[in-house]
């Protein structure tokens, strides 16, 4: 009997009369104020952009933050929820680019920044009717009316106090560091947004001849990144890996002794030495498009380097490594960086001006070998990661100044009070979040 009442009840209806109900009383409103204030449960509603629809991942987010909340409000507490609207950000940005149809940063300063600024404005709320009627409709209780917003000066100004607390901390210094690059929004990717992206994808593998200086040898040296020789400034090796100096097809060369299987051929040792007698050959710039300020292409030693691939020689490129970059503060070394922060060459690389870097990479090679400074070209399949805002775009590890908070300093001070949390599941706080 109880069975075939229920199968009569028409849910969607239901639904619409209790939701009327709620309104029509201002249940959620009462829900708040019979509560003492003096027992209250804090909650803050993590904002959504309000440019984009809402999808059902967002209904299943708000159900487990709405049911939370009314089990707090059913034991006693106030629990006072005000909506929010993310107003900034890439997600706006790009979704305004996309209707005016800007591909590259540098051309918002030819539409004018105040008239982007607007557009942006403009697009942040162009859905937010459908976030009002979803919210409603799913019975998620929420004050829509004395919402947040993060453009409002109000808010801002918020962020400016948290970030001047930090900086009175000591917390927040500028300095130089190898980030990974969104070219396509020119902007630095976090570490969860770069785990996004990773994807199996073919590379060139290149071994490459740098000529020593005032002799018949050279190094060979590996790299999957042929763009970045255009930079390069010195040349790595292991202290305390063993290196052979070989003749093969009347080429004289230096690699690692454990990374000789990459010549084909036959080849005749001619000397064995360990690799911190190399420090400090000189040899000549491989691709001499600018001329450094500094004292270059000599070898240093980098504990760093190995003799898993490759050939044991690893190439140094300041500005686009982070052993590279660590390793040209050690030996005072220059950095050139021929590169817009699009990943475009600059005009003083005047064979791949305004060319993406990537792009480049078959040009480059090809210039190599018709210089005769070419050992071998083969292809790699490996993990790279990529652009999760935007289809098929590299990221590119780039040297940027910029502004960092040092968490470092209160790493400790954070797991002590990461373990006070009542994460559910456990696994959250200690696995994602430990």
């Amino acid at each position: 009997m109880f069975k075939q009442n229920l199968e009569k009840i028409n849910y969607p209806e239901t639904e619409q009369k209790i939701l009327k109900f709620w309104e029509e009383n201002k249940i959620f409103e009462k829900s708040i104020s019979s509560r003492d204030e003096n027992k209250t449960f804090t909650f803050y509603e993590g904002p959504p952009t309000a440019n984009g629809k809402p999808g059902i991942h967002h209904v299943m987010a708000r159900a487990l933050k709405d049911l939370v909340c009314r089990y707090k409000t059913l034991q006693g507490y106030r629990v006072e929820r005000k909506a929010g609207w993310d107003t900034h950000g890439l997600p706006v940005e790009i979704e305004v680019e996309k209707k005016l149809g800007i591909k590259h940063k540098s051309e918002i300063a030819d539409y004018g920044i105040e008239k982007y600024n607007q557009a942006c404005r403009s697009s942040v709320f162009e859905y937010l009717d459908l976030w009002e009627k979803m919210t409603t409709r799913m019975g998620y209780w929420v004050d829509l009316e004395s919402a947040y917003i993060t453009l409002d000066n109000k808010y801002i100004e918020s962020v400016w106090w948290a970030l001047k607390t930090l900086f009175d901390k000591g917390l927040i210094y500028k300095d130089y560091k190898i980030v990974p690059q969104d070219p396509k929004s020119e902007t630095v990717l976090s570490s969860h947004e770069l785990a996004l992206g990773y994807r199996e994808t073919k590379d060139p593998s290149v071994y490459v001849f740098f000529k020593i200086k005032n002799s018949d040898e050279n190094f060979l040296v590996w790299t999957t990144t042929p763009w970045t020789l255009i930079s390069n400034v010195a040349l790595a090796v292991g202290p305390d890996v063993d290196y052979v100096k070989i003749k093969n097809n009347d080429k004289k060369f230096i690699l690692a002794k454990e990374r000789l299987s990459v010549v084909d051929g036959e080849y005749e040792i001619l000397e064995e030495m360990k690799g911190s007698k190399l420090e400090n050959t000189e040899y000549e710039q491989l691709l001499p498009y600018i001329t450094p300020d500094k004292k270059a292409f000599y070898v240093t030693l980098g504990n760093f380097v190995s003799t898993g691939d490759g050939s044991g020689i690893v190439h140094i490129a300041p500005a686009f490594g982070q052993d590279d970059y660590e390793l040209s503060k050690k030996y005072n070394l220059p950095m050139l960086q021929p590169v817009t922060r699009g990943g475009l060459f600059t005009d003083e690389i005047t064979d791949f001006a305004g060319k993406f870097v990537k792009d480049a990479d078959n040009d480059i090679i090809i210039k190599l070998k018709q210089e005769g400074k070419l050992f071998k070209k083969e292809t790699i399949v490996h993990s790279y990661p990529f652009s999760w805002r935007h289809e098929n775009v590299p990221v590119i590890y780039y040297a940027r100044e910029s502004w960092f908070i040092r968490t470092t300093s209160v790493a400790d001070r954070m797991v002590e009070l990461n373990k006070t949390i009542n994460w559910q599941p456990p696994e959250v706080g200690s696995g994602r979040f430990g």
